[in-house]
């Protein structure tokens, strides 16, 4: 591996954890700017299923987020697994601990899950062009591994 590939894995790395910090602190137009124009959210029916689009995630994400509350929740992302497929396609694996820090909340383990994501780079800016998490607890819902070329 070259340090050039160190640097472009660094620079998708800070993207994920943007989005963390974004989506927690109900920074969503900032959130919303994170991903490609024709980015794919991928969820069950439950969130909505599909979310096509970065108009479509920004309004989605809004119904989410917490603007008078920012933080009630936090996305801790763990363990990357990051793999570039060439210099402007990657794809990345993400462990999920999602606290949930209202005082209200009974438990503050609110999910855990992986992440699985499609990066592109656009005009030198590595940007997420699919996510989708797979839940492992409470409700489990795994998808298993994203296959480069097959599956996304």
């Amino acid at each position: 591996m070259t340090i050039e590939e160190l640097l472009e894995i660094e620079e998708i790395k800070n993207l994920r954890i943007m989005y963390s910090h974004y989506f927690d602190g109900a920074q969503i137009d900032d959130l919303a700017a994170l991903f490609t124009e024709d980015a794919v959210c991928e969820f069950t029916e439950e969130y909505g299923g599909n979310w096509v689009g970065r108009e479509t995630i920004r309004t989605n994400y809004a119904k989410f987020a917490a603007p008078d509350r920012p933080f009630s929740f936090m996305h801790a992302n763990t363990n990357p697994w990051i793999r570039l497929l060439g210099p402007t396609e990657a794809n990345g694996r993400w462990y999920l601990l999602d606290l949930n820090l209202r005082e209200d909340a009974a438990n503050p383990l609110a999910l855990f899950g992986v992440y699985d994501d499609v990066y592109r780079k656009v005009d030198g800016k590595w940007l997420i062009a699919r996510t989708r998490i797979d839940f492992l607890w409470p409700n489990r819902s795994f998808f298993g591994y994203r296959t480069p070329g097959v599956n996304g």
